[in-house]
């Protein structure tokens, strides 16, 4: 199983043809369109649609918002009863920006999603052959808790760390899988003292850091990742890029989702890689996640990771 602690977003998603500049107005390029999303939720439909029983906790308002993020998840058979009811935030939003390239901005409202706790995940399913997976969309502290309580358990642990913060010296044992993009990368590396910018580099410096896997996802330059047996590299699919907005979801929600099916790391990066490249051919996060069957049909057009350091 695996038990996905974090954030649950409505996103009102905007097709421009260009980003607006500050000061400047800009109209949509085709209708708006609004879709369930969050960090958290978008990794548990992406582990739920490549083959894994999946869990969500967190957060959501006592709202119309919130209701429908709760029945989108159930709708995909994700176990919903972990999420909790906030009587003082409304459910979390954000608004998406999605330009002709595919490129996007966003901003997040975080509302009830700063309301999750740590104690919102029973002892009773923290348990070895579970897989926990967070992100920072929801308060650092209770995430990096989670990751804690997993550790002392036995299960794997993995830290998506975005939006782009800080990991705290001691929490960085817990994490079993560190995946962060290009971006991310450079700023937790600035806070460790690390003043490298090569991500093969930067890589292996967090990996050796913390004894733990760490992956750097490079967009259409695919994906580097170091642990113990050395750094290796991996492309990207070569696919007709619509909108990239769920892409490290689909990325780290496949990558767990390969783990707990007992596929090793370099597979499981594999797998992601494909299935991130299958979620930018359509609009919007949740509804381009890839399915098992689709990851499979494609894992041929891209070559394995190779070694490279």
């Amino acid at each position: 199983m695996i038990i996905v602690f974090g954030s649950m977003n409505v996103d009102l998603m905007m097709p421009v043809k260009e980003f607006p500049h500050p000061g400047e107005t800009v109209l949509c390029s085709a209708d708006y369109l609004s879709q369930e999303g969050g960090k958290g939720a978008n990794q548990a439909i992406a582990a739920q649609r490549a083959g894994a029983k999946t869990v969500m906790v967190g957060k959501v308002g006592d709202d119309a918002f919130g209701r429908r993020c709760v029945s989108n998840l159930k709708s995909h058979s994700i176990w919903t009863s972990g999420i909790g009811i906030s009587d003082t935030r409304p459910t979390g939003c954000a608004t998406i920006a999605v330009n002709a390239h595919g490129e996007n901005t966003v901003i997040v409202a975080p509302g009830a999603n700063l309301e999750a706790t740590s104690d919102q995940v029973p002892d009773e399913i923290l348990i070895p052959k579970n897989i926990v997976l967070t992100q920072l969309e929801v308060l650092p502290k209770e995430t990096f808790s989670v990751l804690a309580r997993a550790h002392a358990k036995g299960c794997v642990t993995i830290l998506n760390a975005s939006p782009a913060g800080q990991i705290p010296k001691e929490a960085l044992p817990n994490i079993d899988y560190l995946i962060v993009n290009e971006i991310e990368s450079l700023q937790l590396a600035k806070g460790v003292g690390i003043a490298d910018t090569d991500p093969r580099i930067i890589a292996r410096k967090i990996s050796d850091a913390g004894k733990h896997s760490c992956i750097i996802t490079l967009a259409a330059k695919g994906a580097i990742a170091a642990n113990k047996n050395g750094v290796f590299r991996i492309g990207a699919l070569d696919v007709e890029v619509v909108d990239t907005t769920g892409a490290g979801d689909a990325f780290c929600g496949i990558f767990a989702a390969s783990i707990l099916a007992g596929h090793s790391s370099l597979v499981a990066l594999h797998r992601a890689s494909v299935g991130a490249g299958l979620s930018c051919m359509g609009l919007g996060a949740q509804d381009s996640m890839p399915n098992k069957d689709d990851i499979d049909a494609r894992m041929k057009d891209l070559a394995q990771a190779e070694k490279i350091g």
